[in-house]
């Protein structure tokens, strides 16, 4: 989460790459409402609801990567970063170095469905999403329906809700909202359900409260997004 927002961002071998909060009754957060809704297309919904975890060839597809290096030559860029002379174009200075050490991770998986992503979660609501990949038949659609059927019902209402309103939005309004949206998750059910199901006792069978998208009540999502008065996070100019 927090490298999202670094300048430049090195994808691996090993690397993985996903925010997969709504399988813990959260939502993706740490200012992730403003960068997902800025990657291409419906990507950043896509990955907001599901969690889908990316390699580096993803990643990098996506824009979560600037850079994909491989593991042999990775040992090289510390002292690469230390040699480099700093002292200008700092940021231009860096990309040069990750630029002389950096490879073509090769095919990205994600870019074959990105028209099927676009299509299905590029939607107006998350009704919508669902009766989109339903119609859409294919493998990997039977795959995304089977995962969101796992997530939380609240989570991907809630997390739908924010990545629409995310894109509006500059980043201290997206901290600001995000803080109000942890509060109400912590005031509701499926984050102490997720936690205990996903980390504590393991079972992976979380039993969410509502435990069907069409139950979660909508007043109960906007309500979520309401000022904290005087308890709001705010931030000084």
């Amino acid at each position: 989460g927090l490298s999202m927002h670094g300048s430049h961002r090195v994808a691996g071998d090993r690397t993985v790459a996903a925010m997969p909060e709504t399988a813990i009754g959260f939502f993706p957060d740490v200012g992730a409402t403003w960068v997902l809704p800025r990657l291409p297309g419906a990507v950043g919904l896509y990955l907001a609801l599901t969690g889908a975890r990316l390699k580096a060839a993803d990643a990098l597809y996506a824009g979560l990567a600037t850079h994909y290096i491989p593991s042999d030559a990775q040992a090289d860029l510390p002292q690469a970063l230390a040699d480099a002379d700093l002292s200008g174009d700092a940021h231009a200075a860096v990309d040069h170095v990750l630029e002389g050490l950096a490879q073509d991770p090769g095919p990205a998986p994600l870019k074959e469905v990105r028209p099927a992503i676009d299509r299905c979660f590029g939607q107006s609501s998350l009704d919508l999403v669902l009766r989109a990949l339903e119609a859409e038949g294919t493998a990997w659609a039977q795959d995304t329906l089977e995962t969101l059927s796992k997530r939380s019902p609240t989570s991907m209402k809630l997390t739908f809700a924010a990545i629409q309103r995310g894109r509006h939005l500059d980043f201290d309004s997206c901290m600001t909202m995000e803080y109000r949206l942890s509060q109400a998750c912590m005031a509701g059910h499926d984050f102490y359900e997720g936690i205990r199901a996903v980390l504590v006792d393991k079972d992976n069978a979380p039993q969410w409260q509502p435990s069907a998208i069409e139950a979660v009540d909508d007043e109960t999502i906007e309500h979520a997004f309401h000022s904290l008065s005087e308890h709001d996070l705010v931030f000084d100019v």
